[in-house]
C-alpha cells in the first residue's frame, strides 16, 4: 500500500469520526441547563439497584463488560511486562546496595505506610458507597507497601512482595470479574447482568454484584501495579563493552 493510499484511509477515518463527533456535539443538552437524560437516567438506575456511588454503578453495573474491557488491558500490559522484561541469557542479577535514608524519611515512611494500606482497602471496599473503588483502591494499596522501599530499603520491599503470589493475585483478581459475568447466564440473563440481592441502600452490602466487582477489580489492579514496578526496579542495566557485550541487572 502506497503512501498516498495510506494518507487516504487516515483522512477518510478521520472525516468520519469529526462527523460523528459534530453530530453528537448538536444533539448534546446545553450547558447548565435542566434537561440532563443521561445523568437522569444514570441516577435512576444507581438508586434502583440501591448503588448509593453512581460513577460505580456505572462502571460495575451499566457499563460493566466496558469495565471488564479496561481490566483485560491492564492485565496483558502486565503479562507483557512480564515477558518482555524477563532476565535475559546474557544478563546477571546483583544485589543492589541500599543508600542512606534520613531518620526523618524513615519515620514518616514507617507510620504512613499502615496508614494508606488502610486507607487504599476502605477505598475498595467502600468503593459502591463513596467515591473511589477498585482502580483507585488499588493503586494506593499498591502505593503504600513501596512506601517500605523508600523509608528502609529494597531487600526489605522484597521480603513483604513475594512476587509470585501477586502475579497470582492479578490473574485472580482478572479471572473473578469474567467468572461473576457467568451469574447473570445462570440467572437467565445477560452476561454481567446485575442479578443478586440488591441489599439495603447504602451499607455493604447493597449493590448486588457491583461490591463483588468492584473488590475482584480492586485485587487485579492493586497485584498488578506491584508486578509492573517490580519488573522496572529490576531493570538498572549496565552495559559492558568488549570481545561480546553483557548485560547486568541490579
Amino acid at each position: 500500500m502506497s503512501r498516498r493510499v495510506r494518507m487516504g484511509v487516515l483522512a477518510a477515518g478521520l472525516l468520519a469520526t469529526a462527523a460523528l463527533f459534530v453530530t453528537a456535539f448538536l444533539d448534546m443538552p446545553h450547558f447548565g441547563g435542566a434537561w440532563h437524560p443521561y445523568g437522569d437516567r444514570a441516577v435512576q438506575a444507581s438508586v434502583n439497584r440501591r448503588t448509593a456511588n453512581t460513577v460505580s454503578a456505572v462502571n460495575f453495573d451499566q457499563r460493566g463488560f466496558d469495565t471488564l474491557g479496561e481490566e483485560s488491558i491492564l492485565f496483558s500490559s502486565v503479562l507483557g511486562t512480564v515477558v518482555l522484561l524477563r532476565q535475559a541469557r546474557d544478563e546477571r542479577t546483583r544485589a543492589p546496595r541500599p543508600g542512606p535514608v534520613p531518620a526523618a524519611l524513615r519515620r514518616y515512611g514507617l507510620v504512613a505506610l499502615p496508614a494508606t494500606l488502610l486507607i487504599g482497602l476502605y477505598v475498595i471496599a467502600h468503593g459502591q458507597l463513596s467515591p473511589g473503588g477498585g482502580f483507585q483502591g488499588g493503586v494506593v494499596v499498591a502505593t503504600a507497601l513501596h512506601l517500605l522501599y523508600i523509608a528502609v530499603d529494597y531487600p526489605a520491599l522484597e521480603r513483604i512482595r513475594p512476587l509470585g503470589l501477586y502475579e497470582v493475585g492479578d490473574a485472580v483478581g482478572e479471572a473473578a470479574y469474567v467468572v461473576l459475568g457467568l451469574a447473570g447466564l445462570l440467572a437467565g440473563s445477560a452476561y454481567l447482568a446485575n442479578v443478586l440481592p440488591f441489599g439495603t441502600f447504602n451499607t455493604l452490602s447493597s449493590g448486588g454484584t457491583v461490591p463483588l466487582l468492584n473488590a475482584a477489580v480492586g485485587l487485579e489492579v492493586a497485584s498488578a501495579v506491584v508486578v509492573l514496578l517490580a519488573r522496572f526496579l529490576v531493570q538498572a542495566l549496565e552495559i559492558e563493552g568488549g570481545d561480546g557485550e553483557k548485560g547486568q541487572a541490579a
